[in-house]
C-alpha cells in the first residue's frame, strides 16, 4: 500500500521539523506542526503555548512526574495531561483521515501505528551537532545547549513512554532513522520522498 502519511519524530535540534516541512513541500501535501498545535488548542480549550509545551513533553524528567499531575481537567476526571493526550489523539486521527500529510512529533507515529498508509521517520544527530545547531538557530540561553538538549529529549522520552509503553527513538519502531550530522536536511527530505513515492 502507498504510504501517504508521513510522521516525523525527532530529537530536539536535529532538524526534524525542517525535514518535515521540506517533505510536505516536495510532495505538495499539508504539513502539520504549529497548525496541529493550534487545532489541538482549539479542541481542548488550552492555550497554544500550553499545548506546545505539554503535548509531547512530560511535566518533569521522570515517569513519576505524571503521578502528581492535577486531576479533574475540564470536569472530565482526567488529569490535564491525559485530557490533552485524548484530544491530541483524536485530532491526529482526524487529520490522517483527511488524506496525505506530514505530521511532526506529538507521538503521531504511535497514534497512527495501526494504519498501513503511514511512513514513520526518526531524525537524530549527535549531541555536539545539535548543540551547535540550536545555538545558531535559537541563540544562547542561561543553560548550556547540551543541558537544554538533554532536558528536552528526556521529557519527550518520558512522555512517549508514559503514553505508548514504547522506547522513544528505538529504530525498530520506524521505517527509517536518519542522522542529520551525516546527511544534510535537504538530502534527508529527498530520501523520505523517494521512499514514499
Amino acid at each position: 500500500m502507498k504510504k501517504n502519511i508521513i510522521t516525523i519524530s525527532r530529537q530536539f535540534g536535529s532538524g526534524g521539523r525542517t525535514i518535515g516541512r521540506l517533505v510536505a513541500q516536495k510532495l505538495n501535501i499539508p504539513f502539520y506542526d504549529k497548525e496541529l498545535v493550534e487545532q489541538i488548542a482549539l479542541e481542548s480549550g488550552f492555550a497554544p503555548h500550553y499545548v506546545e509545551e505539554h503535548g509531547e513533553h512530560a511535566p518533569g524528567k521522570t515517569i513519576f512526574s505524571y503521578t502528581f499531575a492535577a486531576q479533574g481537567a475540564h470536569g472530565s476526571g482526567m488529569s490535564a495531561a491525559d485530557f490533552l493526550w485524548n484530544i491530541q489523539c483524536s485530532t491526529i486521527l482526524q487529520l490522517a483521515d483527511k488524506g496525505p500529510c506530514v505530521i511532526v512529533g506529538r507521538n503521531a507515529d504511535y497514534i497512527l501505528k495501526d494504519r498501513n498508509d503511514v511512513f514513520h521517520a526518526f531524525i537524530h544527530a549527535p549531541m555536539e551537532h545539535r548543540a551547535e545547531r540550536i545555538v545558531r538557530l535559537y541563540g544562547e540561553s542561561e543553560k548550556s545547549p547540551e543541558v537544554r538538549l538533554q532536558e528536552k529529549d528526556k521529557r519527550r522520552k518520558v512522555n512517549y513512554h508514559h503514553y505508548t509503553g514504547r522506547s522513544w527513538g528505538d529504530a525498530s519502531l520506524y521505517d527509517i532513522s536518519i542522522n542529520t550530522a551525516a546527511i544534510d536536511l535537504e538530502k534527508a527530505a529527498d530520501i523520505i520522498v523517494d521512499l514514499v513515492k
